[in-house]
């Protein structure tokens, strides 16, 4: 009998300084007519502390960063939405190296918003200089 396929190898740990500095980072819906992309930055740091997003409105968030393998996982508290003026948000995710960028998904929860309530979004960071 043929001997079995060897196991894929798994992705290498990310380490969190070779992302810490600032990341501009877009978010645009992965679905749905408004394709309006939600921009800020990312200020990451080498370990899961001190961890922030900027919108250029000057709400400025912190993230709670865990990280798996070469993910990191970042989730808010509740904040004033962004995209849906008059409304609250928490939002939650991950991101990943991928060709010098940081990747991922983003999944926005908005309180009180009946059947709209989640939006997920696509994101998309460039380290700044």
């Amino acid at each position: 009998a043929p001997a079995p396929a060897p196991a894929p190898v798994p992705a290498p740990a990310l380490n969190l300084s070779d992302v810490a500095g600032k990341w501009r980072v877009r978010s645009v819906p992965e679905t749905g007519k408004d394709t309006t992309p939600t921009n800020y930055v990312l200020t990451a740091t080498a370990d899961t502390t001190g961890w922030l997003i900027t919108f250029p409105s000057g709400v400025t968030v912190p993230l709670h960063v865990t990280v798996s393998g070469d993910s990191v996982m970042q989730k808010t508290g509740t904040f004033p939405s962004q995209r849906r003026k008059g409304m609250k948000v928490m939002t939650e995710g991950v991101m990943w190296m991928q060709d010098g960028k940081f990747v991922g998904t983003t999944v926005a929860h908005y309180m009180k918003a009946g059947a709209n309530s989640v939006l997920r979004l696509h994101s998309e960071g460039t380290k700044m200089p």
